[in-house]
């Protein structure tokens, strides 16, 4: 239903306003605002006040019952909002900033006067928006200087664990961690604009000291691996140019020393590492492959040798046993000087044959030692000497022996007795021993 366009003019209380006033009882379905108006005849709506009563509007599409309840529903809207304001604000669903809003289009509806209804209680409901209000804004600024606070906190132990961080080696991971402060750092609430600053400049001066380092860590590593993928490859090429030589001695010796300066130079990275030992091993390899080669092949050209030695060493072993030494070492120095004169042979017969030879040539040696040994005069001498001094002895332990027998001391013969057998075995030994230099 349409309202009635209110007049320019202020309102004007009425002749009624001289009168106390005293709120009209309202019909069973009317809004109790309506209490706090009337409508006269001719449709002009009245609002009664502390003050008395105020023109409001004009009423002309209906029964004046009508009217009375259509300005009473404009009040009665502006309390569920100013009441719906208070209840956010206090269940925390709105900010205070939100409440003020509401709050200010309640009162500047509340000085127009343009609603029936009850000024102080809804005067009253503003006023105790306007405390909640300040309320909210008190509480909304502790809980923001309690979140700055923490916010501060928060900063500071990211700064000095940033700083703490600024001297280390740990670089990946290291890097990860200053990486997630700054996003951890983006999260947190805003305070104090110089503090935060001052402490992002402290964030950024360990970061920037933590990255030099890195990067002159990573420079080194780099021209060191420039320095040593440069001196291996010199040995390639050093190794590479020997590859295809048949001087086999020099050439082994040659590559054994490239070897040793490559475990000397500085390392590179491991796959430029694998990349240049296939490189310097694959020469290595067409050497020794090369030289094995042609060891083989004159290995094979040797074994024509082979029957002529294996003859000799037939006719060496012939000489075992020894029966004439003198005859048998002139055999084997004859077979020794045909020996080197057969030539060379491959090595694993080579082996094979001198230990066959050389057992020959031990017997004889052997031998003539154990004949020296025999007929030297003076290990003979001591051996007789030796055989002498205990058949002496034998000889007084039985003069003792007799003169104990005499006396009738058996204690005493017994130990003589003892005494004799045991010098009776070692001259049997000295008198062997003496008999193999009669020999």
């Amino acid at each position: 239903m349409a309202e009635a366009p209110v007049p320019a003019r202020p309102p004007v209380p009425t002749p009624a306003a001289l009168r106390p006033t005293a709120p009209a009882a309202a019909a069973p379905s009317e809004s109790p605002s309506a209490r706090f108006g009337r409508v006269t005849d001719d449709g002009t709506v009245f609002l009664t006040t502390p003050d008395g009563e105020v023109l409001v509007g004009q009423w002309a599409a209906g029964p004046a019952a009508d009217g009375l309840a259509f300005f009473a529903r404009k009040y009665d809207d502006l309390v569920v909002e100013a009441t719906l304001a208070q209840q956010r604000l206090l269940d925390g669903r709105s900010t205070p900033e939100q409440a003020t809003a509401s709050l200010q289009k309640v009162r500047e509806a509340l000085e127009a006067r343009s609603f029936v209804g009850d000024i102080t209680a809804l005067t009253a409901l503003c006023d105790s928006l306007a405390a909640g209000i300040e309320s909210g804004k008190e509480r909304a600024q502790a809980i923001r200087a309690e979140q700055r606070a923490q916010a501060s906190a928060a900063r500071e132990a990211l700064i000095t664990e940033a700083e703490a961080l600024a001297s280390s080696t740990s670089w990946r991971t290291t890097n990860d961690r200053y990486g997630a402060i700054v996003e951890e750092w983006k999260t947190l609430p805003h305070t104090d604009r110089a503090t935060e600053q001052a402490l992002w400049k402290r964030l950024s001066a360990a970061r920037a000291q933590f990255d030099r380092a890195r990067r002159a860590h990573f420079a080194d590593l780099d021209a060191n691996r420039k320095e040593a993928v440069g001196r291996k490859r010199e040995l390639i090429a050093k190794a590479e140019s020997l590859s295809s030589s048949t001087d086999f001695a020099s050439t082994s010796r040659a590559l054994r020393g490239l070897m040793d300066e490559w475990k000397a130079a500085p390392r590179s990275s491991r796959q430029d590492e694998d990349k240049l030992w296939k490189r310097f091993k694959a020469a290595q390899d067409a050497f020794y492959a090369k030289k094995a080669e042609a060891d083989s092949a004159a290995e094979e050209s040797l074994r024509e040798h082979v029957p002529a030695k294996e003859a000799l060493v037939a006719e060496a072993e012939a000489l075992l046993p020894i029966s004439d030494l003198g005859a048998a070492k002139r055999e084997l120095r004859a077979i020794q000087d045909r020996w080197e004169k057969a030539g060379d042979i491959p090595r694993a017969d080579r082996e094979r044959l001198e230990r066959k030879l050389k057992r020959v040539e031990d017997a004889i040696r052997e031998h003539e030692a154990e004949r020296w040994r025999r007929s030297n005069p003076e290990a003979r001498a001591r051996a007789e000497s030796t055989a002498n001094a205990f058949a002496d002895g034998l000889a007084k332990l039985e003069q003792r022996k007799a003169a104990a027998l005499a006396k009738g001391d058996a204690i005493e013969v017994a130990k003589i007795e003892t005494s004799i057998a045991q010098t009776s075995a070692l001259l049997a030994a000295a008198q062997a021993a003496a008999a193999e230099f009669t020999a």
